[in-house]
């Protein structure tokens, strides 16, 4: 049978049975629908934790001392120069970049202008000093160094504390909202060995400084200000502390699939690692992929349902056509003939339920993104939309609904093209 004929057969079996036809392509838009959505909705919500709320390299370790070790008290595991030299000596490392905490506490008491607003408001601070090639992505090198003793200490402020100030203090407070670019070049006052919580370090004095805001990363420390390394080196040696080990090491390793070998020889050195947030965030997304994982797994069920509904609509209608069938044998078609008009029809319809399910979902989505802009209120990390709809998506949603309706109709088809022509015609 020519293809132009089969199109023809099925076009005018479809134009017969339209409202069988449209029930049937219902159920898999439904079904295709509900997978796309649900699927999206997931993808969506994973980009923004992945790439927001906790931003991550894959090629990053963060080193760390150990906290109470037997290698730690004989002296092992220690942070300082020559450790550091080993770390940068391990195969598939690409990068070392040193982190000292400031080993005073610090605080700060801001009473002026503050963009227009008058702002009186102490609070204490962490202080970190990190190499400059760390964040050479997000500040240039020749802001982010040490101007020297009664300058301005240039730091830096997280970018996720921004968009937290942006969406929770702000609005709470009446304070302006703010961007890395008006940031740039606002000072506040910092006092090392002061502390609103925490008694001062004895016989080590206050050293007041001016810290000038050079920019925003997201490689920044989130609670507190971020300084040159070189800068946090000088201030602990005023205040009379270590400057010979360093608080951390972030390692970059030469791709992400030496990550795992790296963590297993930093512990072998008697060191620890620092993946906190990466197993936060990790959780995070692994509760998202579970939740998603079920809504798309009763997506399928609502598919499965559409194929037995087609598979009863087309057994019913190929016993309603039994005399026709039969014709058709009986003046030359082929039982494969048969078989290809029932599975040609089903596909046209799980193909038309595919097609109109994976459109409804993109729809809806950016119906409720669009409500979501408008109605919700601003809160931290909100996204601009949350959903992602990659082409793998959308072509596995219009092919899902095609498989759904061709299983449906194969054991019908086979029933069909099974018909004795003779026995039918004989009645």
């Amino acid at each position: 049978m020519r293809l132009a004929a089969l199109s023809r057969l099925v076009r005018l079996s479809l134009a017969r049975e339209r409202r069988g036809a449209f029930f049937s392509a219902f159920g898999v838009a439904m079904g295709v629908g509900a997978l796309v959505f649900f699927v999206g909705l997931g993808l969506g919500v994973g980009r923004v934790i992945r790439e927001r709320v906790f931003p991550s390299d894959a090629r990053l370790v963060d080193v760390v001392p150990p906290t109470v070790s037997l290698g730690s008290l004989l002296g092992g595991g220690r942070l300082d120069t020559v450790m550091v030299e080993r770390l940068q000596a391990l195969p598939g490392v690409e990068k070392v970049y040193r982190k000292m905490n400031v080993r005073a506490p610090a605080a700060s008491l801001y009473n002026g202008d503050f963009f227009g607003r008058r702002l009186r408001m102490g609070m204490d601070l962490l202080v970190v000093g990190v190499d400059p090639g760390l964040v050479e992505g997000d500040v240039p090198r020749e802001k982010f160094v040490d101007a020297g003793p009664g300058q301005p200490l240039p730091v830096l402020i997280s970018s996720r504390l921004l968009e937290i100030y942006n969406n929770t203090f702000a609005p709470a407070r009446g304070l302006p909202r703010l961007s890395s670019q008006m940031l740039q070049g606002f000072q506040l006052p910092v006092d090392f060995n002061r502390s609103y919580v925490t008694a001062p370090l004895p016989n080590v004095p206050v050293i007041s400084a001016q810290a000038q805001v050079v920019g925003t990363s997201d490689r920044a420390l989130l609670a507190g200000i971020t300084l040159p390394l070189e800068v946090a080196v000088r201030l602990n040696r005023e205040l009379g502390q270590d400057t010979e080990t360093y608080s951390g090491v972030t390692l970059v390793a030469t791709s992400p699939g030496r990550v795992s070998e790296l963590m297993a020889a930093v512990r072998d050195m008697g060191l620890e690692i620092d993946d906190q947030e990466r197993r936060l965030a990790e959780n995070v997304g692994a509760a998202v992929t579970l939740v998603t994982s079920a809504l798309a797994l009763l997506s399928i069920l609502i598919c499965v349902l559409a194929a037995v509904n087609i598979a009863h609509a087309l057994s019913s209608s190929v016993r309603a056509r039994a005399r026709e069938i039969g014709v058709m044998q009986a003046v030359g078609a082929s039982r494969a003939d048969v078989r290809n008009i029932v599975l040609a029809e089903a596909g046209v319809v799980g193909l038309a339920g595919g097609v109109l399910g994976t459109l409804a979902a993109l729809l809806l989505a950016v119906l409720i993104d669009r409500l979501a802009a408008t109605w919700l209120p601003e809160f931290p990390f909100k996204p601009d939309s949350f959903f992602s709809f990659p082409w793998t998506v959308v072509v596995g949603g219009v092919g899902l609904g095609l498989l759904a309706a061709v299983a449906g109709a194969w054991f019908p088809s086979h029933r069909a093209a099974a018909t004795d022509p003779a026995r039918t015609l004989a009645g």
